[in-house]
């Protein structure tokens, strides 16, 4: 297994559903990306951060966007998509996979910021290139599958003072079943109260 060093070339991709509904079921909180990134960069050269978001038309979720883009983290948006019969979705597993696919190449490691065990063998395939490939996400909602493919695992759950803003010091009674018992659902970043 290759160490973090700083000479490496690192880029981050961050799915902000996975991530928010993580934190938000889990801890009732919001995350904090700005030490995301920092803790996915660990001294090392970062040559790009991407954040994957849906666009739902709320008012507040332009400011989100706008504070992801003052972290110096590239927003990338897709509109939720509403269906017959009201069902809606939006997810970004193929966009991630595609940039991931594009960039390792030319990267020494990737961070992916998700628990979706889907993104196992996307990793696999990375670190064929030759790429380090290292995940990022709360280790009570991250698939098993996942954890085991990476050559690095940061759990969020291990510090939730530092990863959560507006962390109410514990988690919720409620628990949430691993992706592999549940995949959840992907709906939009913002709702209505």
């Amino acid at each position: 297994m290759s160490m973090k060093n700083p000479d490496q070339r690192v880029a981050i991709f961050i799915d902000v559903q996975n991530l928010y509904y993580s934190a938000k079921a889990l801890y009732n909180a919001k995350v904090n990306f700005s030490e995301i990134v920092k803790t996915a960069t660990a001294g090392r050269k970062l040559v790009r951060a991407i954040a994957y978001t849906v666009r739902a038309e709320m008012p507040e979720e332009q400011s989100f966007f706008d504070a992801l883009e003052n972290l110096g983290i590239e927003v990338k948006t897709k509109d939720l998509q509403t269906f017959v019969g009201g069902q809606k979705k939006a997810d970004w597993d193929v966009g991630i996979a595609v940039d991931i696919l594009k960039m390792a190449p030319r990267l020494d490691a990737i961070v992916l910021c998700s628990g979706d065990g889907d993104f196992q063998v996307l990793l696999h395939h990375a670190k064929a290139d030759g790429c380090r490939a290292e995940v990022i996400s709360f280790g009570k909602s991250t698939s098993a599958k996942l954890v085991e493919e990476a050559d690095d695992f940061i759990d969020l759950d291990e510090e939730p003072n530092r990863y959560l803003l507006k962390y109410n010091n514990g988690p919720k009674p409620e628990t949430i079943k691993k992706p592999e018992e549940t995949k959840p659902r992907k709906i939009a970043f913002f709702k209505k109260k």
